[in-house]
C-alpha cells in the first residue's frame, strides 16, 4: 500500500519466512507507507532481498533503522533460518544496509508484540471466554513451521518470550492420534508439534492416515488437503484437517496452562486464517478446554484467530518505538 506521506523519517520492517519475505516502510507514527512481498527463492541472501525492496521505494526516504522478524531462533549475532538456507550476521547486515540500528527478532516474538496493538476487527474469537486484564497472553501459529511465543506483563509494558515451543514433543489425545504419532516416530527421530502442526505437518498427517487405512496417498499439498472440495471427495483429507485443528487445540491449551495466559491465546500463521469459519466449527476449542480437572480454568480463557494481514509489522514497529 502507498501513502501521500513521502517526506520525513521512515523505518524498515520485515517479516521473513521460509517462502516469502514481506518488507515495509513505516513512519514513526506506525503508518505503513509501502509494502511488498518477495519470494525468498528469488534472492541469494537476505541483503539482496532487502536491497531489491529498497530500490522499489520510489520517492520515500531511505530508512536508517529497521526491525526484521524472521523464522529462526535468535541467540546471538549469527542468524540461520530453520527452514531455509539463508544465514547472516546481524552486525554485518546492518553495516551493508548503512543503518545505525537493526533489530532482528523471532517472527513469533514479533507477533506477540503485535497483540496489544490489534484492533478488534483484526481478531476473530473462537468459542467463549473473556480476557483477564493484565494477565499473560499466548500466541502460536502454523505456517511453514510452528511458531510459539507469549507476552508477560512487566511494569508499564510487556515482556515478549523468545522460545521454540513448536519443537516441543507432540502428545496424542485419542487412540487415532496415538496410532498416527506411533507411525511417525518410525520415520522421525523426534515427533515435535511442528511435525503435524504446519504445512508439511498437514501432509504428514494425511500421508500417515492413508498408510493406517491401507489406501494409496494421492500426493496432495497442504492447500489441497484443507480445500473443502477435496475434503468432500477424500474423507482422509477432511480427517487430517480436523485432526490438525484438534491437535492445535491441544497445544494451545498446553500453552495457556504453561503461561497462565488468562489474557487470551491467539492463533496466527498462514494456515488457520484461511480456514475461516471452518476453524471455528472444528474440534479446536473443545480440545483446548479438554484438560480434565483444569477444564474450568481454560473455559474462561478466550481464543482468537489473528486476521491482520501484516501483524509482524506491528510488532517490529513496537520494537523500534521502544
Amino acid at each position: 500500500m502507498t501513502s501521500s506521506v513521502a517526506t520525513g523519517e521512515t523505518w524498515l520492517v520485515g517479516d521473513v519466512g521460509a517462502t516469502n519475505a514481506r518488507f515495509g516502510l513505516v513512519s514513526p507514527q506506525r503508518e505503513v507507507l509501502y509494502t511488498r512481498t518477495h519470494a525468498v527463492a528469488d534472492h541469494p541472501t537476505i541483503a539482496d532481498a532487502i536491497t531489491a525492496y529498497l530500490g522499489e521505494r520510489g520517492a520515500l526516504p531511505m530508512p536508517r533503522q529497521g526491525a526484521i522478524a524472521i523464522a529462526s531462533a535468535i541467540t546471538g549475532d549469527r542468524v540461520a533460518m530453520t527452514n531455509h538456507p539463508w544465514s547472516f550476521s546481524i552486525s554485518e547486515l546492518r553495516s551493508q544496509l548503512g543503518f545505525h540500528r537493526l533489530e532482528v527478532i523471532n517472527d513469533f516474538t514479533a507477533l506477540a508484540l503485535a497483540l496489544p496493538h490489534l484492533a478488534p476487527e483484526h481478531r476473530l474469537q473462537v468459542g467463549r471466554g473473556t480476557p483477564t486484564a493484565g494477565a499473560a497472553l499466548g500466541v502460536l501459529g502454523p505456517g511453514s513451521g510452528l511458531g510459539v511465543s507469549g507476552l508477560i506483563p512487566g511494569g508499564a509494558g510487556w515482556i515478549p518470550l523468545a522460545g521454540e515451543g513448536g519443537h516441543a514433543t507432540m502428545a496424542p489425545a485419542t487412540d487415532r492420534e496415538s496410532a498416527v504419532l506411533d507411525h511417525m516416530r518410525r520415520h522421525f527421530d523426534h515427533v515435535s508439534a511442528e511435525r503435524v502442526l504446519s504445512g508439511p505437518g498437514l501432509v504428514n498427517l494425511y500421508n500417515t492416515l492413508t498408510v493406517l487405512d491401507g489406501v494409496p496417498s494421492r500426493g496432495y499439498t497442504a492447500a489441497q488437503i484443507t480445500d473443502p472440495e477435496t475434503g468432500t471427495a477424500d474423507p482422509l483429507c477432511s480427517e487430517a484437517t480436523a485432526m490438525f485443528c484438534a491437535m492445535l487445540g491441544t497445544m494451545a491449551g498446553n500453552l495457556a496452562l504453561t503461561l497462565g495466559a488468562r489474557g487470551g491465546i491467539y492463533i496466527g500463521g498462514g494456515i488457520v486464517p484461511r480456514l475461516g469459519q471452518r476453524f471455528a466449527q472444528s474440534p479446536f476449542r473443545a480440545r483446548f478446554e479438554a484438560k480434565g480437572r483444569f477444564s474450568a480454568y481454560l473455559a474462561v480463557i478466550p481464543t482468537y484467530v489473528v486476521t491482520h494481514p501484516l501483524p509482524a509489522f506491528l510488532g517490529c514497529a513496537a520494537v523500534l518505538a521502544s
